[in-house]
C-alpha cells in the first residue's frame, strides 16, 4: 500500500487541517490538479473562487472553499497556504 499523502491547510491567521489524505483536489490558475503521493514537487496558484478537496482513507471527502494563495508539492507532502479557508457541507455543496 503506497504511503498517504501528508496535507496541511493553512489560512492567513490559523492552521485549518492537518492529516494524512489518499488523494487531494485543488483549482490552480493553470487548471483542475490531482496530487497521489508521489507527485512531482510544484508550486501552484489556487484560482479565485477555488475549492480543495481532500479524500482520505474509507471514502470520506472533506472540502473547502478558498479563496487566494498557494499550493506547494514536496516529497514530505502537500501545503495549502490560503488567505481564507472555509469548510463546506453537504448541505451548501448541493
Amino acid at each position: 500500500m503506497a504511503k498517504p499523502l501528508q496535507v496541511e491547510l493553512v489560512a492567513v491567521e490559523e492552521k485549518v487541517w492537518s492529516g494524512e489524505a489518499e488523494m487531494l483536489l485543488a483549482r490552480t490558475t493553470e487548471g483542475e490538479l490531482g496530487v497521489l503521493p508521489g507527485h512531482e514537487p510544484l508550486l501552484g496558484q489556487l484560482a479565485e473562487p477555488g475549492q480543495v478537496r481532500i479524500k482520505r482513507a474509507g471514502g470520506e471527502e472533506i472540502t473547502y472553499e478558498v479563496a487566494g494563495g498557494f499550493l506547494s508539492v514536496t516529497p514530505d507532502g502537500v501545503t495549502i497556504l490560503a488567505e481564507e479557508a472555509t469548510p463546506v457541507t453537504a448541505a451548501s455543496a448541493r
